[in-house]
């Protein structure tokens, strides 16, 4: 009995308590409540959905595979069904035939919602050696077109360069990105894009690797390194950091910036830009003029012999012993 009066003191003494809590909570300002509250911290949601068109070679495709491994905040588009969802499967197995041609690229940010992207890799290769790659923001924009230059994979470089896959780099920029507009706005998107964040699901809680992006020649220079905190030779000596590069390494050169994701009004068009297809077709033809020039010249050289010819004379000896 003694133990069922102890039980009853105890509820009526918990719930004094959480009335005079109620009555204290009602007492309070408003104000007061608003700044007992914390703000709560954005969160850093970026996804990226990788994939390119048909046609591309195997140098195109091994750097997509090392840029895949680079962020782990990437997710590839056709390369990768979704077993879990099968209307999602069977979207991204109509769009495989739609990619083909550049004027498809609607379609891309429908994809990258359904697989809950806000940034879009687009590798579109054409005539199997040309390689342009769209970096766009979905699904409202921009986008930015540029012209891929110089590939040198990973498994091709060989550096000594190393790092932890799935892990976090920094970035760095060129000061030269903030003298032009454009420069500013490539900063940004390439910082959403290449930028791993924390809460990324397959991203380790290491920084050992840096990528740069540097502006050189109105072109992009990219480059990977890694971080090393001491020298290899002295283990045991005084932290010196230094940078090792890992790879890959390549160029970009941009074309257009569009207000909207693949399309819309054109923010920007760089007018230095020379298509490689342009390239090929003056190449051919300077090939072409030399060609001409030497016909011309064997012409001139036939006819000038010609004119030099003697005229036969009457003492020869077809004439005297005919």
């Amino acid at each position: 009995m003694a133990s069922v009066l102890k039980a009853q003191k105890a509820n009526a003494s918990k719930a004094d308590i959480k009335g005079k809590g109620k009555r204290k909570a009602d007492e309070m300002d408003v104000d007061e409540v608003a700044e007992v509250q914390v703000e709560k911290k954005k969160k850093n949601k970026q996804r990226v959905l990788l994939l390119s068109s048909r046609g591309v070679t195997h140098r195109m495709r091994h750097l997509m595979i090392d840029l895949e491994a680079l962020l782990p905040h990437v997710k590839k588009g056709l390369f990768s069904l979704s077993h879990s969802h099968y209307l999602q499967a069977n979207w991204t197995a109509q769009l495989d035939s739609k990619l083909d041609s550049k004027s498809q690229l609607h379609l891309l940010p429908e994809l990258a919602d359904l697989n809950n992207c806000n940034n879009t890799l687009y590798f579109e290769a054409r005539r199997h050696e040309d390689l342009y790659m769209w970096a766009a923001k979905t699904p409202n924009g921009p986008s930015i077109k540029l012209h891929v230059q110089n590939i040198h994979t990973m498994d091709e470089l060989k550096m000594t360069g190393n790092c932890l896959k799935g892990s976090r780099g920094l970035l760095s920029f060129d000061k030269a990105f903030e003298e032009t507009e454009w420069g500013k706005l490539t900063k940004e998107v390439f910082t959403q894009i290449f930028g791993v964040p924390s809460t990324a699901r397959r991203a380790k809680p290491f920084i050992d690797h840096i990528l740069t992006f540097s502006i050189v020649d109105s072109k992009i220079w990219f480059r990977n390194f890694q971080i090393v905190e001491k020298d290899p030779l002295q283990p045991n000596g005084p932290p010196q950091t230094s940078l090792v590069e890992i790879g890959p390494r390549f160029v970009l050169t941009p074309i257009k910036i569009f207000e909207g994701a693949f399309g819309g009004a054109t923010v920007f068009s760089n007018p230095e830009f020379i298509s490689p297809a342009a390239a090929r077709i003056a190449l051919k033809r300077e090939k072409g003029g030399k060609y001409n020039a030497r016909k011309d010249a064997e012409q001139e050289t036939e006819r000038r012999r010609e004119m030099r010819k003697l005229e036969e004379s009457e003492l020869a000896v077809s004439k005297v012993f005919a």
